[in-house]
């Protein structure tokens, strides 16, 4: 979720859509940057932004399905259309403006090639319902997606229906739930550590097991002790975010993953931080039995909003025999899609259609730019600028962690003691000098925390310039400055949300009349 407020503000009466700066004329705007109210406050209820001729027929016909009132949308012509858009997209921030810092999020940059090859009309416009004749090369590029997938993670197959990280998550629970019944051992237990994803412990509890947690060590891994003496005969499979959310890799991942499978469990990887050691470890080799993959952060696909996503999963030996249909086969006629999997021991379908084409394009696209090496390089300077980050900012932010991170640094807010500022004053603070606030309060195992993922398309000069805004902050902060920090973001289009309001009261329709 943007954290640029572009919504409407608690202010003074009739200030109903100023920027911050009251003095501005609210006829005005800011320098080239122009203020916009709703599109329903746009006017244009007695025009239509087309000319349509009338209908031939009067629509008697239709009975009750004649509509009695308007549609209730304004008639804008073409240039108030486009202008409504570009001004509320010049209210938000992009990556294609500055560093993009949300930790867990990887908002990395997507290249351009990728766009152009998702655009071609063979895959952007397919459909599900062609005939399998008409779209063979989007299925072998698919398997050629699957090969690649299986070769970077050392897994013998790959389910590629998932739409994102947590369906993913179903689709490697719903294969160990079948797998264990197969072999009449349903179990009722899923461990997870407190430094997973939050969607880990919810997509478990979905699946229907109860859910316990493994403490952490105090230095932000899995708790060994804790791990050994929670497992049992009733433990279906243990969620390990790796790395984790603290921005760590597990050092004894070997370790638990043979203390899980001694118990008869299996080793689920949440692999949404995968782009941390894309190409130089496989998942296969640290034990691992299911991983999900966020095509939309390892592999450059536009992240965040909603989507789009595609979430694939590695199984291994023991699970692939329970992958989702459809699946792709290969025979002397071509590729086809096995559709039903009666007379397998798949778990059946996990939606009605294959997966996101679009998203297959782009991570493809990505793998054949780089290369081998140039996947092992996306690993290494994600995780170089994630350390340049820490050890930059640690003289003037105290860090969560001592040591090297991954490919995101974590901070907590004990600097930030006895200053009056707060963590998300800080954040609100940043927009002021042109920069997306880091994740805030997350994850929840650090207090007050600042999670930072530089990725690794960022240049040495950005980070510099991004280290020297937040060290500047910083030193004001600590500096007693704290009413600057209360009063942020001043320079944004709009005031700051009051957040408690917004989520008591949140306003999620237009109504006229209404203030």
């Amino acid at each position: 979720m943007s954290m640029l407020n572009v919504g409407r503000r608690t202010r003074p009466e009739g200030d109903i859509d100023a920027p911050a700066n009251d003095t501005l004329s609210l006829l005005g705007g800011r320098g080239l940057l122009q203020p916009e109210p709703l599109l329903f406050e746009l006017g244009g209820w007695d025009k239509t932004g087309v000319d349509l001729a009338e209908p031939a027929e009067d629509g008697s016909d239709l009975g009750e399905l004649v509509r009695a009132e308007p549609i209730g949308l304004a008639g804008l012509s073409e240039p108030e259309t486009l202008r409504h858009y570009v001004r509320l997209s010049q209210k938000n921030h992009a990556i294609d403006l500055a560093l993009y810092p949300l930790g867990s999020c990887t908002m990395k940059h997507n290249p351009r090639l990728n766009e152009k090859m998702a655009r071609l009309a063979g895959f952007g416009d397919i459909h599900p319902m062609q005939p399998v004749s008409t779209i063979q090369g989007a299925l072998e590029l698919m398997d050629s997606l699957a090969h690649w997938l299986k070769t970077l993670t050392g897994m013998p197959a790959v389910a590629l229906t998932p739409k994102a990280g947590a369906h993913g998550e179903l689709c490697g629970l719903l294969a160990i739930r079948a797998a264990h019944e197969a072999r009449g051992d349903a179990r009722k237990r899923v461990l997870v550590p407190t430094s997973a994803h939050g969607t880990n412990p919810a997509t478990a509890a979905f699946v229907g097991y109860a859910v316990e947690e493994i403490a952490q060590t105090a230095d932000g891994r899995v708790d060994l002790a804790d791990l050994e003496a929670k497992l049992g005969p009733d433990v279906a499979a243990i969620m390990v975010t790796n790395p984790n959310t603290c921005g760590l890799f597990e050092r004894d991942i070997v370790e638990i993953a043979r203390l899980t499978h001694a118990a008869g469990a299996y080793f689920y990887c949440d692999g949404a931080n995968f782009n941390a050691i894309v190409g130089r470890v496989r998942p296969a080799d640290l034990g691992v039995d299911a991983m999900h993959i966020n095509l939309h952060k390892t592999f450059s696909t536009p992240h965040g909003g909603g989507g789009p996503g595609a979430g694939p999963v590695v199984l291994s030996e023991a699970l692939a025999p329970f992958a989702p249909a459809p699946w792709i086969v290969h025979d002397g006629d071509g590729f086809a899609l096995t559709e039903h999997a009666e007379g397998s021991q798949s778990f059946g379908r996990l939606s009605a259609f294959h997966g996101q084409m679009g998203m297959y394009v782009r991570a493809l696209s990505y793998m054949m730019s780089h290369g081998a090496d140039g996947l092992r390089q996306v690993a290494e300077d994600a995780v170089l600028n994630a350390n340049y980050i820490k050890a930059r900012l640690s003289g003037v932010m105290t860090a969560a962690f001592e040591g090297p991170c991954m490919h995101e640094a974590l901070f907590d807010d004990a600097w930030l003691e006895g200053t009056g500022v707060t963590t998300l004053d800080f954040a609100k603070a940043m927009i002021d000098e042109g920069f997306h606030p880091m994740t805030m309060y997350f994850p929840l195992v650090v207090h007050g925390a600042m999670l930072i993922e530089p990725t690794e398309t960022e240049s040495k000069a950005e980070l510099d310039r991004f280290c020297d805004v937040l060290a500047a902050l910083a030193a004001a902060a600590t500096g007693g400055q704290a009413e600057r920090f209360k009063a942020a973001p001043v320079q944004a289009p709009l005031r700051r949300l009051d957040e408690t309001l917004a989520a008591r009261k949140p306003r999620l329709k237009w109504v006229e009349g209404a203030s």
